[in-house]
């Protein structure tokens, strides 16, 4: 850090004219910068520049690592620009997961259009109903439902949807809800218990053991829409199998799922991840609203 700190102060020596100017343009004491250029010297073994009363001059080692440090502070002030332009323009690759049954709807629709805008994003879209570790697996943003404890995860409340017990219409027509087996996703557990309210805000509550069980959301909603059984799916699903599916309790409502957009960002939110949040989080309120809720 040294080397790069004397070869800095001694560019600007010499582009400068002299030790004086170039202390106060670098807003530092003369003898502080003297000392920078007498210990690069030292350093080196090499004189860079010959020093009177009345001028200073270059040697012909100190034109030449003049030309070496040019390039160097091109390379610093190439990195330095690179680095905050992703505060402002989104590029470059971003990580996200996301539950199964929000990526198809939610999550590729957003990044899709903003491939469209930002064509030098380069997202990669990971899929699956089992958290992942943020920092292990190299993630950008993790969108669940339901919050984090972690401490070290920054999170924030994008939206919401709820769950809705549905069933083929052939199935419920044919079917006592007694008898009717339930389809659940393994992280349902084996034992579900279901709270409704209804409209006039009473609480009842649905208790069933599960009959299959699969580690795929598409794979329950497919036994679903096969007339196999009951399950639960979100409402934007559901919303658009509405000729295939009907709800099991039409007069009751489940509670809504907070959904939460997760980084390990700190103070400084890189532009590619800010819109990727922003862009989910509207595709999920339209999708949310679209049920007139």
């Amino acid at each position: 850090m040294n080397k790069l700190r004397h070869m800095s102060i001694f560019a600007q020596i010499v582009e400068s004219g002299s030790i004086t100017e170039a202390a106060a343009l670098l807003q530092l004491s003369k003898s502080v910068v003297s000392q920078h250029l007498s210990a690069l010297e030292n350093d080196l073994g090499v004189l860079l520049i010959k020093r009177t009363t009345r001028r200073h001059t270059l040697t012909a080692a100190g034109r030449a690592f003049y030309q070496s440090c040019q390039e160097v502070n091109k390379l610093t002030d190439h990195a330095w620009q690179q680095a905050q332009e992703s505060l402002t323009s989104p590029k470059g690759q971003v990580r996200i997961t996301a539950p199964n049954a929000l990526m198809d709807i939610i999550i590729a629709p957003a990044i899709g259009e903003l491939l469209r805008q930002y064509p030098l994003l380069k997202p990669e879209l990971i899929s699956g109903d089992k958290p992942f570790d943020l920092v292990a697996e190299n993630i950008d943003i993790a969108i669940r439902v339901g919050s984090s404890l972690a401490s070290n995860i920054k999170q924030r409340r994008i939206g919401q949807f709820r769950d809705v017990l549905c069933g083929s219409k052939a199935l419920l027509r044919e079917t006592d809800i007694t008898h009717a087996k339930y389809i659940a996703n393994h992280w349902q557990g084996q034992q579900i218990e279901h709270r409704f309210i209804d409209k006039n805000g009473k609480k009842e509550s649905f208790e069933v053991t599960a009959h299959c069980r699969a580690n795929s959301f598409y794979t329950c909603l497919t036994l679903l829409k096969q007339v196999a059984g009951i399950g639960l799916i979100p409402d934007f699903h559901f919303y658009q199998l509405a000729s295939q599916l009907e709800e099991v309790f039409p007069n009751l409502q489940l509670a809504t799922n907070n959904v939460y957009a997760l980084h390990t960002y700190d103070k400084h939110l890189p532009a590619s991840i800010k819109v990727c949040i922003e862009a989910i989080e509207q595709q999920l309120n339209r999708c949310y609203s679209a049920g007139d809720h």
